[in-house]
């Protein structure tokens, strides 16, 4: 596959596409009308007949699978982006960085960096009909990067779905005539009943009370150890039952491929929210609810201006949207050509926002009557944050309930459940794809079950008593340093090397539309500087996972070198498989996009060559200045 020619190979330096500086073609379409209304475009297009070579689809291959229908695609989305982080770290973080002042920072982040991002990963998937990994075809070298990203990925699922075993855990414990949380085991010491309300007496025997719901986690769920000092210990048996099950619905849903996942999107992106309704109803007609609710909200301002809370608001900006993670390119790959993402992207990342506002409003709601119910004035005392909050606090609160706890608490962990499954068909989807656009001979069946096996394989490990300390490092160091570090490497590739302007008559001969001033600005200046800014105050800050011996910290950078290593192997890769050429060239050949770059379908890429060609005629004529040609790839 290395040894295709490149885009601009043999038509000398104003015949090539270098570095994606393209012109702005204003003139190109001048027998072109688009007529954009009612949320459609009609092209009426009268095109010039040349000689252009029509490639193959995939080089030969069959074309690629397409959603059903495209509500499909926006529900699937949904239910990737609309996961766990929306539920317990959204509210948490958001009460820990300043309570409402948290959402001015945040709703910036999501404007000049999630929202850009979304859209920019959602045209280049569509574009080329290619997964996270085959989509570096517009610059061969930068090609690690989206194995980097495949390799945090895997991190996140193996992790991602050993919390989703615990949640099934819950769920079925949920059933039983009383909360098995909400009493004492006779075993405990320090325990106080989760059941009880109010201010009560502790024995003499308690003097560091915990309560049940705290015990039922750490001693019955995960049998957690302070030390790890003896090791990790086996996995426990429930909990590796609860791992198969999941995966064994994860298997179920992918194995006949992405339409099959498709149908089920409607039930795992519109459920949830149906039970997020009930909940927030119930929530906020409990005692005490409003204080939670206010205690949310409140503004620090003080707080706006540390570092630390816009470090928060693009961390979480990252894994709300589950963005720079592979995951939405593999998703848009399966789009039709035309397909209006635009908008899928203004709607999605909106109601994602949502979401994490009505969860918060939920959690907090929920803490609110905790603290209400036990008498404790300051409720800063009963917020938890992380799993913590989804398996001791609000369990907790649970057992306090009057009316049918066993209702809420199924209601509450089905709609996690369902949840975390809905962002783990995303990503391991992803992950699939990245092997199959690799080996398209091995049939796709075979490349799910794989993977399926590995995650099983590596999830056993967070299941032990000391698997959580592993999550924890895997999580900071496998998924959170690698996706900001690999972040502004993809973004330096989309909008310098390849070009902003490339992107942005990509769009226009995809969609039909052009793009504003906005997206520009953000996709060439704003977004990937912002990003850089972060990343480096993330080393510069950096701080060892506190529970995790220094082995288990230098194991998390032995992971983290491992992804982000993979950007200069494949780039030397590359230009070591260009035979025939300089050093120099064949280091200006592998950032150039490769011949078969664009549509999957072969009338379209024959189109779109020609489009490139006038595009390149334009470009020789252009002014060499390079601040000129910088200004013009940002602005026009």
């Amino acid at each position: 596959m290395e040894n295709q020619s490149y885009v601009g190979e043999s038509g000398g330096d104003a015949a090539t596409l270098p570095i994606g500086y393209l012109a702005n073609g204003n003139n190109y379409h001048r027998e072109t009308q688009h007529d954009v209304s009612k949320g459609g475009v009609q092209d009426q297009t009268q095109h010039t007949t040349v000689a252009v070579k029509t490639l193959p689809t995939e080089n030969g291959k069959p074309p690629r699978e397409k959603w059903g229908k495209n509500i499909e695609f926006l529900l699937s989305c949904v239910a990737l982006s609309v996961g766990f982080g929306n539920v317990w770290r959204f509210p948490y973080t958001a009460y820990k960085n300043g309570g409402g002042a948290f959402v001015i920072p945040y709703l910036i982040v999501l404007f000049i960096i999630g929202r850009p991002i979304y859209y920019l990963e959602m045209v280049l998937g569509q574009f080329s009909n290619r997964g996270c990994v085959k989509v570096y075809d517009l610059a061969p070298a930068m090609r690690g990067i989206g194995v980097g990203q495949t390799i945090a990925i895997f991190t996140v699922i193996t992790y991602y779905a050993s919390v989703l075993a615990i949640t099934l855990r819950y769920l079925v414990a949920s059933f039983s005539p009383e909360l098995p949380w909400a009493r004492c085991d006779p075993g405990w010491e320090n325990c106080v009943d989760s059941a009880l309300k109010g201010n009560f007496s502790l024995g003499t025997n308690v003097t560091q009370p915990r309560t049940s719901a705290e015990l039922y986690f750490k001693r019955t769920i995960t049998s957690s150890v302070d030390s790890l000092d003896n090791g990790l210990g086996y996995p426990d048996w429930k909990l590796t039952i609860c791992l198969i099950v999941s995966w064994i619905c994860i298997l179920a849903i992918l194995i006949k491929g992405i339409k099959s996942s498709g149908k089920v999107s409607y039930f795992l992106a519109i459920f949830p929210y149906i039970i997020i309704v009930i909940l927030l109803i119930r929530s906020v007609t409990l005692e005490g609810a409003w204080t939670g609710i206010t205690y949310f909200f409140k503004p620090q301002w003080d707080k706006l201006l540390t570092v630390q809370v816009w470090y928060e608001a693009v961390t979480q900006c990252f894994f709300s949207l589950t963005i720079c993670f592979g995951g939405l390119i593999v998703y848009s790959s399966f789009n039709d050509f035309s397909n209006n993402i635009y908008r899928h992207a203004l709607i999605i990342t909106s109601l994602d926002t949502v979401t994490s506002l009505v969860a918060g409003c939920v959690v907090f709601g929920v803490i609110g009557h905790l603290a209400h119910v036990t008498g404790q004035s300051d409720i800063s005392k009963v917020v938890q944050g992380g799993p913590a909050l989804t398996f001791i606090t609000y369990p907790d609160t649970l057992a306090k309930f009057d009316f049918i706890p066993q209702f809420f608490s199924v209601l509450f962990f089905l709609m996690l459940f369902l949840l975390g499954i809905g962002t783990l068909i995303g990503i391991v989807t992803s992950v699939i794809t990245a092997f199959h656009d690799q080996r398209p001979d091995i049939t796709r069946w075979k490349i799910v079950i794989g993977v399926c096996l590995a995650g099983f394989a590596v999830g056993l490990i967070y299941i032990t008593p000391g698997g959580l300390v592993v999550l924890d490092v895997c999580d900071f160091y496998g998924a959170t340093l690698v996706t900001l570090t690999l972040a502004v490497f993809e973004l330096f590739t989309f909008a310098w090397i390849y070009g902003v302007n490339r992107v942005c008559k990509d769009i226009e001969f995809m969609l039909g539309i052009k793009t504003g001033k906005f997206w520009r600005i953000c996709w060439g200046i704003v977004t990937p500087l912002t990003v850089l800014l972060i990343l480096l105050f993330s080393l510069v800050e950096y701080k060892p996972v506190a529970a995790a011996p220094f082995s288990y910290n230098a194991m998390g950078w032995c992971l983290y070198a491992v992804a982000v290593l993979q950007l200069p192997c494949w780039a030397i890769y590359a230009v070591l498989q260009k035979h025939g050429h300089t050093w120099l060239e064949s280091c200006k050949a592998v950032l150039r996009p490769m011949a078969d770059w664009g549509p999957e379908d072969p009338v379209k890429n024959s189109e779109y060559a020609e489009f490139v060609d006038e595009y390149k005629r334009q470009g020789s004529s252009r002014s060499s200045n390079f601040i000129r040609k910088l200004l013009n790839k940002m602005l026009e």
